[in-house]
């Protein structure tokens, strides 16, 4: 039940899955949000904070969450040839772009040398700073690529319905219910 099986996805991949899908959405909306605080909001010191803070551990879910799937197996794809292909390629291409928003997201944050702090209990330190432009350049990249991970998630959402209501398969079912998982 907790590992993936060709069958099903473990509780351990359903429970990140969904933890990252309400992380994403929730980065999304502070984000949004942030940007039009002004200097003397209360806000303007602490959301950011928050925003960082978070980023950070979803990026280190997302690490995890790429671990697990190179070591466990990954339930069969349903539906056509050309479907697979499509879902495959969604699959990586909300990975990359993932990983495109969280790291300039880091970029920004460390583009003085300053680390980030994630919730007070560590600091990720500044890698990479001081590169001509970086916060803003990063900021963009930022920006379009979080709006690019929306629609992303707007479209494997609809694939995922469309699965449930059209086709009638277990494609969402194995994403909710980690018995599915099970090899017996």
């Amino acid at each position: 039940m907790w590992r993936n099986s060709i069958r099903g996805w473990g509780l351990t991949s359903i429970a990140i899955h969904w933890l990252s899908a309400v992380t994403v959405i929730g980065l999304f909306a502070l984000g949004w949000w942030m940007t039009g605080l002004d200097y003397y909001d209360a806000w303007y010191q602490r959301a950011p904070w928050w925003h960082k803070s978070v980023g950070m551990v979803l990026l280190g879910l997302t690490l995890v969450r790429v671990a697990c799937r190179l070591v466990q197996p990954t339930p069969e794809m349903e539906g056509s040839r050309l479907e697979c292909i499509v879902a495959y390629l969604g699959h990586m291409l909300i990975y990359l772009v993932l990983f495109v928003v969280l790291i300039s997201g880091y970029m920004i944050s460390t583009a003085e040398g300053r680390g980030i702090e994630v919730f007070g209990w560590f600091s990720v330190p500044a890698l990479v700073s001081g590169l001509p432009n970086q916060a803003t350049l990063a900021g963009e990249i930022h920006w379009y690529a979080a709006w690019a991970l929306i629609v992303l998630a707007i479209g494997h959402a609809l694939a995922a319905f469309k699965h449930m209501l059209v086709d009638r398969n277990d494609v969402m079912r194995r994403m909710l219910d980690p018995r599915l998982s099970d090899d017996r």
